[in-house]
C-alpha cells in the first residue's frame, strides 16, 4: 500500500493571468483527520475543486494511492472513494431528503436507458437496492423521520448534517469537508465535532477539511496546513499551528486561532 493515501505533489493553478496557488505539498496518510485553513481568499476552495476534478492543474500532481488522478472528471473521482460537500450546501431542494441520497449513487447503478424504459428485474432490484442503502445510512445518521422532508423546509444544520450523508453514500475512504461549520450556530458547532469523531470512527475514514472555525480544526485534526495567498506559510499538529508568528500574522491577530 502507498504510504500516502492522497499526495500533492508541487500543485500550482492560474485563472488567466491570476496565480492563485503555488508549489502546495501534502502527503495525507489514511484514517487521517487533517485541516487546510487561510484567510478567506487564501485558495483553499481551489485545492478542493483540483483534487475533486473540477479543475485541471496547471503544474503539479494529484496522487491517489500512488495513482495520478490530474485529468480526472469529478463523477470518476467520485467512483474512486473520494466524497466531497461544499461551501455552500448544494442539496436538491425539488427532491425529498431520501432522493438526494439516493441520485449520489447513480455511478453505481449498472443499468442502461432500456432497462429503466422496460423496469427490468436487474432495474427493480438495483432501484431497491439503492433506496435500502440509502434508509439504512439515514437511520445510522439519525435522519430517518426526515426521509419524505424536502430540504428547504429544514433547518440549516439539519441541511448539512443531509450534506454529509449524501457525500457518504458514495461510500468513500476519503471525505473531502468545505467549511462544514458555515453558519451553525455554537451549539451546532460543538454537536458537529462530535458527528464528525463519530463518522471518522465508524467508518474509518480519512478527513480532509476547510474551517474557518478555529475550535473545530484544533479539536479534530491530527495536521494542519495554512495558506496564503495561493502558497503554504505552515504545516503541523494544532499546537505548533497555533503559536507559528506567520500563521498568527496570516489571521491578523493571536486572538483568532
Amino acid at each position: 500500500m502507498n504510504e500516502y493515501h492522497l499526495e500533492l505533489r508541487n500543485l500550482s493553478h492560474r485563472f488567466g493571468g491570476l496565480q492563485a496557488l503555488t508549489d502546495i505539498n501534502l502527503g495525507l496518510k489514511r484514517g487521517d483527520i487533517a485541516g487546510l485553513i487561510g484567510p478567506n481568499g487564501a485558495g483553499k476552495t481551489t485545492v478542493f475543486n483540483l483534487v475533486s476534478g473540477f479543475y485541471v492543474p496547471s503544474e503539479g500532481d494529484i496522487l491517489l494511492e500512488g495513482v495520478r488522478i490530474n485529468a480526472r472528471k469529478p463523477h470518476e473521482i467520485a467512483s474512486m472513494k473520494i466524497g466531497r460537500t461544499f461551501q455552500n450546501i448544494r442539496l436538491w431542494s425539488e427532491m425529498t431528503v431520501l432522493d438526494n441520497i439516493r441520485i449520489a449513487q447513480h455511478y453505481r447503478l449498472g443499468y442502461n436507458a432500456a432497462e429503466v424504459f422496460f423496469k427490468t428485474r436487474r432495474y427493480r432490484e438495483r432501484e431497491a437496492e439503492i433506496t435500502r442503502s440509502a434508509r439504512e445510512l439515514l437511520e445510522a445518521f439519525h435522519l430517518a423521520d426526515l426521509a419524505e422532508e424536502y430540504p428547504r423546509n429544514l433547518p440549516y444544520g439539519i441541511q448539512r448534517r443531509v450534506e454529509i450523508a449524501r457525500a457518504l453514500s458514495l461510500q468513500p475512504e476519503l471525505l473531502m469537508l468545505d467549511e462544514p461549520a458555515a453558519g451553525l450556530s455554537t451549539a451546532d458547532v460543538s454537536e458537529l465535532i462530535d458527528y464528525i469523531n463519530w463518522i471518522h470512527d465508524t467508518f474509518k475514514l480519512t478527513i480532509w477539511m476547510i474551517e474557518h472555525q478555529m475550535e473545530v480544526i484544533m479539536t479534530l485534526c491530527h495536521t494542519i496546513q495554512v495558506i496564503d495567498f495561493g502558497r503554504e506559510i505552515a504545516k503541523g499538529t494544532p499546537e505548533a499551528i497555533r503559536s507559528n508568528p506567520e500563521v498568527i500574522k496570516a489571521y491578523l491577530g493571536e486572538g483568532t486561532i
